[in-house]
């Protein structure tokens, strides 16, 4: 890909993974409001806010699931694009990768059943991590996308000043968390099979 500068005296040139690390400092409900801004106001493609159930049909429970989808998942997928990039770098210079290449494996070959699978762990761990902190990034995601769910319940207690409501949401909160976490260490023994417990 070409490197392109901004400026002469810039150091860093603009490229691709750049543009990635860059968007992991954009907070969650500012890509939400560019998103509704631009495909609900300007092209008009989406609705703004609101949900609609899936029993009034397929494409407007859809419809209306698409920007939030996308808002939440656009600040994780550059921590996975990045780190997915950084661990298949390092595992890409390994020896074994060279010796398959030398006994004539195909490059697809090679870079899926050797090198991804090797690079695996931390990649599912940033996942796992990235699917617990989306907990705290629906909270701000449903309130600007106006989606009844429990980050919305959420606000909505803490501005009424409803502990037992309060209580319930963090201690499921905590369970998906460990729930999660626990998947994770799971998914380590499916990926790496020198993993065991």
């Amino acid at each position: 890909m070409p490197e392109v500068y901004v400026r002469p005296e810039q150091k860093e040139p603009i490229t691709f993974y750049n543009c990635i690390d860059k968007q992991t400092l954009v907070p969650v409900f500012v890509i939400g409001y560019v998103l509704i801004w631009l495909f609900a106001i300007e092209l008009d493609w989406l609705p703004v806010q609101g949900y609609t159930p899936l029993s009034k049909g397929l494409w407007p429970w859809l419809s209306n699931i698409i920007l939030p989808s996308v808002t939440l998942a656009l600040a994780y997928m550059a921590l996975i694009a990045r780190i997915t990039r950084a661990s298949m770098l390092e595992t890409l210079s390994q020896d074994y990768i060279r010796t398959a290449h030398a006994k004539g494996l195909a490059n697809r070959d090679v870079l899926l059943g050797h090198a991804l699978r090797n690079a695996a762990v931390p990649i599912v761990t940033v996942i796992g991590i990235g699917i617990a902190l989306l907990i705290g990034g629906a909270v701000v995601t449903e309130s600007v996308f106006a989606i009844p769910g429990l980050g919305r319940l959420t606000i909505d207690a803490i501005l009424r000043r409803d502990y037992p409501v309060i209580q319930g949401i963090v201690l499921m909160f905590s369970f998906l968390y460990v729930l999660v976490n626990l998947m994770v260490d799971v998914t380590y023994t499916l990926v790496d099979p020198r993993i065991r417990y």
